[in-house]
């Protein structure tokens, strides 16, 4: 697999933005796919965001026009920019990747989704 370590969460009022980065490192296989998860306590983890090797973008309805996804495959880096962040936010965020070949990257079940996560916390 390939690992996977998130940091750039934190807490914020409604309104406000954060940006999340995932360095990759260990790959077995190079991704196809790399993408954002989240969890909220109580509730299933969720797709949030994905990206293709050549820059195509995904995304849940819930965050379309207000999450921005991007690479940096230089770095390794994967980033998640959030703006207009609302309550409903909340949750855990995780870096994810697949390598399997003509699978989708809004595929969510096909991906790995490692590492500690980082917390982002918006308070209204």
């Amino acid at each position: 697999q390939v690992q996977l370590v998130e940091s750039g969460g934190g807490s914020v009022q409604a309104g406000g933005s954060l940006t999340l980065s995932c360095v990759a490192s260990k790959y077995t296989y190079s991704p196809v796919c790399m993408g954002w998860f989240r969890q909220a306590p109580g509730k299933a983890r969720e797709g949030v965001a994905g990206i293709d090797s050549r820059g195509s973008t995904t995304y849940a309805d819930s965050v379309k026009g207000r999450f921005t996804i991007s690479q940096d495959n230089a770095k390794n880096t994967l980033y998640l920019q959030m703006n207009s962040l609302k309550p409903e936010d909340t949750a855990m965020y995780y870096c994810a990747a697949h390598s399997a070949q003509f699978i989708a990257c809004g595929t969510w079940g096909w991906y790995y989704v490692g590492g500690p996560g980082t917390q982002v916390t918006v308070s209204s």
